[in-house]
């Protein structure tokens, strides 16, 4: 057996429909579009979520909270990871990332207080916690908040 001798399975290549071929094609006269109706028309297709008129169920269902465009998603880093950095170092969002310990070093990174910070380090970040400045101050550490 040679590879082009292997032919496709029966039944993997259907012939086309050919649609508006007479009655005798199977798919004459409304070409399988049905009768009357937007989806009959030419250019005309209904939007997602339409469903003929009934109230549509993302109208239904009740809604619920409020959701922000402005707020902010945080990237936390804990106190008690930033053991892992060397003393007397600078860390921000670019060792953060280097480190693992965030996704992204373009997105905000806040300091939560978690943990104890046992080195001195100059913390870069955009935002911390009360709790995460004190336990900083307390390590005679220095933070240094990011403005964009």
């Amino acid at each position: 057996m040679k590879l082009n001798e292997i032919g496709a399975p029966c039944g993997a290549n259907r012939k086309t429909k050919r649609r508006g071929r007479g009655s005798g094609s199977g798919h004459g006269k409304t070409s399988c579009r049905g009768r009357k109706g937007a989806k009959k028309r030419s250019g005309r297709t209904t939007r997602p979520g339409f469903e003929g008129g009934q109230m549509p169920l993302i109208r239904r269902i009740p809604k619920r909270g409020f959701n922000s465009r402005f707020r902010i998603d945080y990237q936390v880093v804990n106190v008690q990871s930033l053991n892992r950095f060397d003393s007397n170092s600078t860390v921000g969002p670019v060792e953060f990332k280097k480190a693992g310990l965030i996704g992204s070093d373009s997105d905000p990174v806040k300091i939560l207080g978690k943990g104890k910070l046992e080195k001195v380090l100059i913390i870069k970040a955009h935002k911390a916690s009360d709790s995460a400045k004190k336990l900083i101050d307390a390590a005679g550490a220095k933070l240094e908040l990011i403005t964009k």
